[in-house]
């Protein structure tokens, strides 16, 4: 995220993915630390949590190198992190656009999450109101990683 370089999601591929788009200054923020200890315990395993800071929802003010910071200094977030982008209406990152299709539904506000398996589909989403510790989402996460990569 810092230095703002095009990232390829190819480079998960085959990996487990948690998707979410994340704001700085949210009710939902201190989640960050719930979906690094998450990326923690499951990346050996193939999980990757992607990070998509938005201001859609008028909580993430900063630049990337602002963002980058707070995340990382107050949250020692480790996992990938992506430039700030749009992640619903007209606006929305052609990424975003093809979760919300394949998922029937957009980000009703900041961390809002995204499972995708390691196909590359959306097994399910997430309202922000399930903590990334949430026994559901570590089951379908769990769940996820028992499957082969294709």
């Amino acid at each position: 995220m810092q230095d703002e370089q095009p990232q390829s999601l190819c480079q998960y591929s085959g990996k487990v993915l948690l998707v979410v788009n994340t704001a700085s200054y949210c009710g939902f923020t201190g989640q960050y630390r719930g979906l690094e200890d998450l990326y923690a315990r499951y990346k050996d395993k193939g999980l990757v949590v992607l990070g998509f800071p938005s201001n859609d929802f008028a909580q993430e003010t900063g630049s990337n190198q602002q963002i980058a910071s707070f995340c990382e200094n107050t949250y020692g977030v480790k996992f990938p992190m992506f430039a700030k982008s749009s992640v619903r209406g007209s606006d929305a990152s052609p990424f975003y656009r093809e979760l919300a299709r394949q998922a029937g539904s957009t980000p009703k506000w900041n961390f809002y999450k995204y499972l995708l398996g390691r196909d590359g589909r959306v097994i399910e989403g997430y309202s922000s109101m399930t903590a990334p510790d949430s026994r559901s989402l570590r089951n379908a996460i769990e769940q996820a990683l028992a499957q082969p990569a294709p």
